[in-house]
């Protein structure tokens, strides 16, 4: 293996109680995994994503709430196209 792909490279240790690595096992193969290390990686990296995309999202609709409540407390004044725009409207109205 080349220094550059094993600076790539990172290691996780962890401990299993005997009936945990049994259960993983088992879900690996039955998964079709070539390995544990194969199903644990896999799986938790797909936990991964999904944790940190759900936090995203919770984050945005968070700052666009923020964004909208701000809008509607705090609108800004009408520019002179919106101002215009209201007057041709009620001249038209007034027909």
């Amino acid at each position: 293996m080349s220094k550059n792909k094993e600076d790539k490279k990172a290691r996780f240790d962890t401990r299993l109680t005997k009936e945990q690595k049994e259960l993983m096992e088992k879900a690996a193969r039955l998964g079709g995994y070539r390995s544990l290390t194969d199903f644990v990686l896999s799986t938790a990296q797909e936990q991964a994503i999904e944790i940190i995309k759900k936090r995203e999202e919770i984050i945005n609709s968070e700052k666009d709430s923020e964004i909208f409540f701000d809008a509607v407390t705090n609108p800004p004044k009408p520019n002179t196209e919106l101002l215009n725009a209201v007057n041709e409207y009620n001249e038209k109205v007034k027909e």
